[in-house]
């Protein structure tokens, strides 16, 4: 008999435990991560024990009667432990139905972890999604690179580099987070007049809760100024670039590609650079991704379900 509970702190450990040990979950779906905008939210996490033993926990916050799995992540969906099976999943999703509709929830909406983020095979999700008639309502396409087969750089991406390596350009592993998004702020708000998704204070603090999977990277010009950053989620199989940013010298001698350069040095199986798409995967941003492919990224999708629980 399958136990659906709803999280609260005091299951902190047993959560984060679920987390580190299953097939396909990141470090974002820990408590330290989830919780550092929890004021924004109205968390309606699930927990599912069998036997007393949590099989799997599914991030995820409530609003105007619709479940999202969950709106303050990027992907999310339900993290499970590598021995689950098929069928205990399609009775997660059914147990997990009940007690949405006992809190009067009426929809769910279900961001699944991409693919090249999971540890084993774990896409008994998508099959439960089916099952409960789930329909594609978003689907974003991110540029990925395979470290262990990478193509070949662009030739414009090659002329930057070596643009970079002729002007001296220096990149190092830094804690000056100020300093890029100093970079990242102007930058942002001279070509799209919008702010970074997250404040400065809250990346110090999320960097300071996971140190081993927060990395910047800064590049400096010949005078030592900083010119370009690029700060990277670092999982188990996964380099995620999260913000990249340049001022207007370190675009024009290549900083960012004198980075990227390095950060493919990393043992990891792949680099994602994250989605070119607007409205939910109706407007691709070419010269975005020109950018991203000309790296050698192609496309995985990050895909959005709904259903209506019957």
């Amino acid at each position: 008999m399958l136990e659906t509970v709803r999280y609260t702190a005091g299951r902190q450990a047993e959560w984060d435990a679920l987390v580190e040990r299953s097939k396909n979950g990141t470090f974002l779906m820990k408590r330290g991560y989830m919780d550092y905008h929890a004021d924004r939210f109205e968390d309606c996490s699930l927990m599912f024990y069998k036997k007393k033993r949590l099989h799997a926990v599914l991030p995820g916050n409530v609003s105007d009667g619709v479940f999202y799995s969950h709106q303050g992540l990027t992907y999310g969906g339900l993290v499970i432990d590598e021995r689950c099976t098929m069928a205990e999943v399609l009775e997660m999703f059914g147990a997990m139905n009940e007690w949405l509709k006992g809190m009067g929830i009426v929809k769910v909406v279900y961001k699944p972890v991409p693919h090249i983020y999971h540890r084993l095979p774990a896409e008994e999700d998508l099959y439960a999604l089916f099952r409960n008639g789930a329909r594609l309502v978003a689907r974003g396409v991110s540029s990925s690179i395979s470290l262990e087969r990478r193509l070949k750089w662009r030739q414009n991406r090659r002329t930057a580099l070596n643009k970079a390596n002729s002007e001296g350009v220096t990149v190092e592993c830094s804690e000056d987070l100020e300093c890029f998004w100093s970079i990242l702020e102007s930058n942002l708000k001279k070509t799209h007049g919008v702010r970074p998704v997250h404040s400065v204070e809250e990346i110090r603090l999320l960097k300071s809760r996971f140190p081993n999977n927060i990395i910047l990277y800064i590049a400096r010009n010949k005078h030592g100024v900083a010119v370009a950053g690029v700060l990277l989620y670092i999982t188990e199989n996964v380099i995620h670039s999260q913000y990249i940013s340049a001022t207007d010298e370190g675009k024009e001698i290549g900083a960012v590609d004198a980075i990227m350069q390095e950060v493919m040095r990393m043992k990891k199986r792949y680099l994602d650079f994250g989605i070119s798409t607007e409205d939910g995967g109706k407007y691709l941003n070419e010269s975005l991704i020109f950018q991203k492919e000309g790296f050698g990224g192609r496309a995985i999708c990050y895909d959005t379900y709904e259903y209506t629980i019957p």
